[in-house]
């Protein structure tokens, strides 16, 4: 019988609290189910079991256990006495191909509360402010499906917020609890000392020309409605991935003081918290996404983050950190490793600056990129070719 265990969804986490069980006992699983609701510093997690069999033993609700601690067993095929499909209750009469195909469909978890849309009314006859089909498209919602409480049934925002945060997670509308800021503090506060004692940083910065990155994404966005154009962010995030192709040796894990070199590009991106505090989820397959792709990636990722809808998996998987400061932040920003990853990259505020072309003085739009990496997984060499690769890939921004 194997055993659920409490993940540890960051360097930074010790404890936590299974706050709901979105499974019974006896229920099937599969892997990548999402089975439970587990309270940390960071908010309220969906929690993946991946394990396939019948779950039992489920642990209450409401106890704080280290990470590690058992939350659940699962008797899987082959177990004793834990047959892999429940005996049936009766005779077992013949069934039909599409009968069958019923009943070998995996069962559905307990029933979780949630709105239920509204029968469509035709979107010819649906009122909607321009701010809220605006919003709505951004969040790929139909307008259709929104119940109004504008004047005479009109859409408003404050309607598509609404539905936007309910289908947030599937556990969202009954969470008990929310995040404590200064707990969440404290925590990184003990992880980012602890990466900083352990770790033998090197710092690394470039300063890169993104004129014609900025030009290009002006362009792009001439052509497009609101809904569908590109922020800078995501030039950013998509060159870093393309760098780490060319410098794989900074994308991966130190594990008892070596690589563990990852052969897939998942970005962790810094989130600051409405609230107060910091997480970084990752955009998995960053580099094999196109820039509409992590656009939309990125807009789903930063909402689910702000209300409290990521999954276990989105804290554990990301193999490098990514951090932009965006136009109101600063111009140079040096990271703290998150371990067990290898390196941090960081995006100052972009500000014109003087700068030399092709022997004149001109001003451009520049932006410090900054690295910090593990000196027991790589160098300054390596360091410096990421950097470059990162440079030279924002000044192609049409091939990225």
């Amino acid at each position: 019988m194997a055993e659920f265990t409490m993940p540890a969804l960051g360097a930074d986490m010790e404890t936590g609290q299974v706050v709901q069980w979105l499974v019974k006992a006896g229920d099937r699983v599969h892997s990548g189910d999402v089975v439970a609701v587990v309270e940390t510093h960071k908010g309220a997690i969906d929690v993946e079991c991946f394990l396939e069999g019948v779950i039992d033993d489920l642990v209450p609700l409401g106890q704080t256990l280290p990470v590690g601690a058992v939350l659940a067993r699962v008797r899987q095929p082959g177990d004793a006495g834990a047959p892999a499909t429940a005996p049936p209750a009766g005779p077992v009469a013949p069934v039909s191909p599409q009968t069958a195909d019923a009943q070998d469909a995996r069962p559905a978890p307990e029933p979780v509360a949630r709105r239920a849309p509204p029968p469509s009314r035709g979107a010819d006859r649906v009122r909607v402010s321009p701010a809220a089909r605006w919003l709505a498209a951004q969040a790929g919602l139909d307008t259709a499906a929104l119940r109004g409480t504008g004047a005479d049934g009109a859409v408003i925002r404050a309607d598509v917020e609404q539905a936007m945060t309910e289908r947030v997670s599937p556990a969202a509308a009954r969470r008990p609890v929310g995040f404590d800021p200064a707990q969440m503090r404290q925590a990184i506060a003990t992880a980012m000392a602890r990466s900083k004692r352990e770790i033998p940083h090197y710092y690394l910065d470039e300063t890169i020309d993104v004129g014609s990155a900025l030009s290009w994404i002006e362009a792009y966005n001439r052509e497009r409605p609101p809904a569908e154009r590109l922020l800078p962010a995501v030039l950013l995030l998509k060159a870093v991935a393309v760098g780490l192709r060319a410098v794989p040796q900074l994308n991966g894990f130190c594990v008892d003081g070596r690589l563990v070199a990852s052969e897939e590009i998942h970005i962790g991106w810094a989130v600051a918290l409405r609230g107060g505090g910091l997480i970084a989820p990752a955009i998995r397959h960053a580099d094999r996404q196109s820039l509409p792709q992590l656009m939309t990636a990125l807009r789903d990722l930063v909402q689910r983050a702000r209300a409290g809808g990521l999954r276990s998996s989105e804290l554990t998987d990301p193999t490098i950190t990514v951090t932009s400061l965006g136009d109101r932040g600063a111009e140079r920003v040096q990271g703290v490793i998150y371990p067990p990853q290898v390196a941090i990259v960081g995006f100052g505020r972009v500000a014109d600056r003087p700068w030399v072309v092709d022997g004149a003085l001109v001003v451009r739009p520049l932006v410090q990129c900054s690295l910090a990496a593990d000196h027991r997984t790589s160098d300054g060499h390596l360091g410096g070719q990421l950097l470059a690769a990162v440079a030279q890939a924002l000044q192609k921004p049409e091939q990225l």
